[in-house]
């Protein structure tokens, strides 16, 4: 969200990082309702990522360090170690079926890759713009969603239908 309030201060992906008027983390903070305290220690992730770039002294702020368009929100999870996951399982973990593989720990481990995958190919200017809603393919795949291919229980030589 913070990252979303910069891109839309700054124009989303039309301008560059160094365009335009820093912004305060009070400033952010306030619009997003979120802690100051917390957002200093995303920044600090942020700008040792490069993507945002901070400007000191009277009218100091942050800037984004690349146009938005050009950052995507798995930079920015990864950027401020925001782990992406499904569950709470880790194999061999105790959210695993008491420390063994559980039968869905395959299923939920792809389902966090997924939305990773999804998020590689978000950027920050495609939420300011509002291009996410209605968004039918899937880039990890190649293509638009289809319902799969059923195998006919009577058919002879494994047919689908």
């Amino acid at each position: 969200m913070a990252m979303v309030e910069l891109a839309s201060r700054a124009g989303a992906g039309k301008t560059r990082g160094g365009a335009g008027r820093p912004v305060s983390l009070a400033e952010i903070a306030a619009a997003q309702l979120l802690s100051l305290a917390y957002l200093e220690q995303l920044f600090a992730r942020l700008r040792r990522s490069g993507l945002v770039a901070s400007v000191r002294g009277p009218g100091g702020g942050y800037r984004l360090g690349r146009p938005a368009g050009e950052i995507t929100l798995a930079e920015i999870t990864d950027a401020v170690e925001e782990s992406i996951r499904a569950t709470r399982c880790d194999e061999g973990g105790p959210g695993c079926a008491a420390g063994k593989r559980c039968p869905t720990h395959d299923l939920w481990a792809e389902l966090g890759e997924q939305i990773r995958l999804f998020l590689a190919h978000v950027t920050l200017a495609d939420v300011v713009e509002g291009r996410i809603s209605g968004r039918a393919t899937v880039p990890a795949l190649g293509g638009s969603f289809k319902e799969p291919e059923v195998e006919h229980p009577g058919a002879i030589g494994g047919g689908f239908i």
